[in-house]
């Protein structure tokens, strides 16, 4: 290298190379903590928690606009994946424990409709207008993915009707359990164990299964 003339001098070199490099230890200390104070009055916060039901471990996350997802059948770390990477996340707050406790009112039959904001932000306005014309479908009852379609005024619609409530975030709350095959055969169901899960929902309401 030139103008180093020994190995004590390249030792120098290299040296003052790497405290000019390195920030001082209070500095970034400060960048941590400007860093910190920017996330926690800036990214979105996700309320989660998860509860034993019938159907195993169910998982609820709310944002500020209303519930978010709900999930079963899998990992904490699996439901945990599927949430925002860049939000705040606060567990069992007290809105948490509303979902939960209607949620527990639904399972032991004291509950027929939620009451509960849902937040579907994350769907297109087809999806959303699938989702919300399943919620006029009673308990009790199920109807057809071409019945939802023909009162969407879809008629041709039915496969994509199938399709939006296959990306249902909020099963349960929002009662896709109860879109069945024109045959009669239960068709798809995207929450938790599947189909099993379909099928004690539909019987837990006193649907035809």
């Amino acid at each position: 290298m030139k103008g180093v003339s020994s190995a004590a001098d390249l030792a120098v070199v290299n040296r003052l190379r790497s405290e000019s490099s390195a920030p001082p230890a209070a500095a970034l200390e400060r960048s941590r903590a400007r860093l910190k104070e920017w996330f926690d009055a800036n990214a979105p916060l996700i309320q989660w928690g998860e509860m034993q039901s019938p159907l195993g471990t169910l998982f609820v996350a709310l944002t500020e606009r209303g519930l978010y997802a709900v999930d079963f059948g899998r990992s904490r770390a699996d439901f945990l994946a599927r949430l925002d990477p860049q939000a705040r996340l606060a567990r069992d707050t007290p809105s948490v424990s509303l979902v939960m406790e209607q949620l527990r009112e639904y399972f032991s039959a004291r509950r027929v409709n939620f009451d509960l904001p849902v937040d579907l932000s994350v769907l297109t306005p087809f999806q959303r207008e699938v989702l919300s014309t399943a919620c006029r479908i009673s308990r009790g009852q199920v109807w057809t993915y071409q019945q939802v379609a023909e009162a969407m005024g879809r008629p041709k619609s039915s496969r994509p009707v199938g399709q939006a409530l296959a990306r249902n975030p909020v099963p349960i709350v929002i009662p896709c359990h109860r879109v069945v095959a024109s045959d009669g055969s239960l068709g798809g169901y995207s929450g938790g164990s599947g189909l099993a899960a379909k099928r004690w929902l539909l019987r837990l309401e006193g649907a035809p299964s």
